[in-house]
């Protein structure tokens, strides 16, 4: 079975976060720089305290009318943060972001974080799972037939 500590094998182990007293200026450019849709929100001795997404700044800012230099992380990141271990089977993520429509789930070792996901890492790394399969079940059918399959 498939686990998140094999995605973050082939993705990366990469953190991208932000400390909540940043401004949402500050997370968007991030994120930009990045190219990525969300950053863990951590605290000064990296413990998880959130997580705030590009979603978040759309809905609690902009549509808002507030200033994104002058808004704080912390008051619009998500402070209930569904998360996953590195254990946490693949299925399972699908089915936590599926039922919580969430695009993100941060990877802990504990409190610490140390990893993402996102529903796209889900996706991709799905169908090369697939595409493995299909090669094996394809190359074991040739053998079965004599290459006439």
């Amino acid at each position: 079975m498939n686990t998140v500590k094999t995605m973050l094998d082939i993705k990366g182990h990469e953190v991208y976060s932000i400390g909540p007293d940043a401004t949402v200026y500050q997370a968007v450019e991030l994120m930009a720089a990045r190219e990525i849709g969300a950053l863990i929100v951590v605290t000064s001795d990296n413990y998880l305290a959130g997580i705030v997404s590009e979603r978040d700044y759309a809905r609690k800012v902009l549509l808002k009318n507030k200033s994104s230099r002058e808004t704080k992380i912390q008051e619009i990141m998500t402070k209930d943060v569904i998360c996953v271990e590195a254990s946490t089977t693949v299925d399972t993520c699908v089915s936590l972001m599926n039922q919580r429509k969430i695009r993100h789930l941060p990877v802990l070792n504990g409190d610490t974080p140390v990893g993402m996901i996102s529903v796209d890492d889900v996706l991709k790394f799905t169908i090369k799972d697939q595409k493995i399969v299909i090669a094996e079940l394809e190359s074991y059918i040739m053998e079965e037939s004599g290459g006439e399959g």
